[in-house]
């Protein structure tokens, strides 16, 4: 389960299928074995490089737990590139769906 995507790499609909699939992975492993989640919670960044995910040096990673009583609501950085008429089409309620791109590690939100 290794990820890693060059910031000069065109980003097709495999890549992205491929860190779905990588994402659903973890969460179904959190699922099925409470240590694991337990070490995913208190150690991201480590936990993640241990399962082949490449976490660049300097990017701090964060996870967090949904729980009948809490809902984390996370707000993506606002990308450089968005227009005036996409933040308006987005508040609008309009799906915009970017690739946040950092050096070798992209997150699609």
């Amino acid at each position: 389960m290794t990820a890693r995507y060059s910031t000069h790499e065109c980003l097709t609909e495999n890549t992205m299928n491929d860190q779905a699939k990588q994402y659903q992975q973890l969460i179904a492993k959190c699922w099925a074995d409470e240590a694991f989640k337990q070490r995913l919670l208190a150690d991201p960044a480590g936990t993640l490089k241990a399962e082949g995910v490449v976490v660049p040096d300097g990017v701090k990673v964060n996870a967090l737990e949904n729980t009948a009583q809490v809902l984390n609501l996370v707000i993506p950085a606002r990308p450089t590139d968005l227009a005036d008429e996409d933040l308006s089409e987005v508040s609008a309620g309009a799906l915009l769906i970017r690739p946040f791109v950092h050096q070798n590690f992209t997150i699609f939100m």
